[in-house]
């Protein structure tokens, strides 16, 4: 079992507050994943589920016992640091089997649960060595498995693979993913990263300032987030967010306006166009804008935009063909208006 209940967890160092009042619940087996920007709050709260950091305000519950009090290595918890944290003078197999070791267990037992764990995560053939031979990610892997051989109700993970290069954290977010579904154990895995967020985890709970903005699968946060910060957080490039134009605003940014928010509510302040849903054409067709940059990715064009009158760049995720532009160049923007998200004064989600 590994179920998790959050109730009105605070956290404060002296008079400064830095998580406030969050409820929350993780399901036995689920791969949650907490994100944020830096300073949000989502490595204090991981740290207090672990027992590393005491608990000021509200109640933890791991499979309905109240653990505040308890010790770190009594709550059934483990945790995967972002430093790999390796003893240098130990060999692989020494490394995994060290909490096995420390707990009294018999070296016979050990080197089985080590062994079988070394299966699961492709590394028997590291066992041998030690960490000063190993790359990033069998460093990494070694540190999961460091984890996995004490049978956790939890896995706990802050930021895992923040020091791995690009190519390498996609072959760990895949290898983690696999995991978690042949383990089936509850995981906890905080990032920063949104492209880490939206593909790994069963659910979503956004961190910001210390507050959960919103919770909930990754596809039905990124198509319905409940807030501007929500909506500008997750997706990459980063939403358009287009201000009803005020009084003298350029023709430009009225036409702007009236083409993206024509079936917005009456009472929007802004509305979303994500990048995927805003189109070119020919300067005679749609708003027209002047293409600021063009960022080719092979399979698809990146184009930022400039809209007279407007203060923020546009940016537009067209297909390749589409994207040959140039900067300079006037074309015509046009919008999937059944995909805006409109937006209140105080920023909440419309019609939601």
């Amino acid at each position: 079992m590994g179920h998790l209940a959050l109730k009105g967890i605070r956290k404060s160092y002296g008079d400064a507050a830095v998580i406030h009042g969050v409820d929350l619940e993780v399901r036995d087996g689920e791969f949650l994943v907490f994100v944020g920007p830096s300073g949000c709050g989502k490595s204090t709260m991981l740290r207090m589920i672990a027992g590393l950091e005491s608990i000021s305000g509200g109640d933890l519950l791991i499979d309905g016992q109240r653990a505040n009090d308890l010790r770190p290595a009594d709550r059934g918890a483990a945790m995967v640091f972002q430093s790999y944290a390796l003893y240098p003078h130990m060999t692989v197999a020494e490394n995994m089997g060290f909490s096995l070791r420390m707990a009294g267990i018999r070296k016979s037992e050990r080197e089985q649960v080590v062994a079988r764990t070394a299966e699961v995560l492709r590394i028997s053939h590291l066992l041998p060595r030690l960490p000063k031979a190993l790359s990033g990610g069998e460093r990494q892997r070694v540190a999961i498995g460091r984890a996995i051989v004490r049978k956790p109700k939890v896995f706990l993970f802050d930021e895992p693979l923040s020091n791995l290069d690009a190519a390498l954290r996609v072959t760990m977010r895949i290898e983690l993913s696999r995991l978690h579904k042949e383990l089936g154990t509850t995981m906890i895995y905080v990032t920063h990263d949104q492209v880490e967020a939206m593909t790994m985890g069963d659910r979503i709970a956004v961190f910001n300032q210390g507050r959960v903005e919103q919770l909930g699968a990754p596809m039905d946060l990124y198509a319905r987030p409940a807030n501007e910060f929500v909506a500008t957080f997750l997706g990459a490039p980063r939403i358009n967010l287009i201000g009803r134009p005020a009084a003298g605003a350029s023709a430009a940014h009225a036409a702007l306006w009236r083409a993206a928010a024509a079936q917005a509510p009456q009472d929007s302040s802004k509305v979303g166009i994500r990048p995927e849903h805003l189109h070119l054409g020919s300067a005679e067709q749609g708003v027209p804008a002047q293409v600021m940059l063009a960022e080719h990715l092979g399979d698809a064009s990146i184009i930022h935009l400039r809209v007279d009158g407007v203060d923020d760049l546009l940016s537009a995720k067209v297909a390749a063909l589409e994207g040959r532009v140039t900067p300079g160049q006037t074309v015509g923007l046009s919008f999937d208006l059944d995909a805006a998200l409109a937006f209140s004064g105080d920023g909440v989600l419309l019609g939601a």
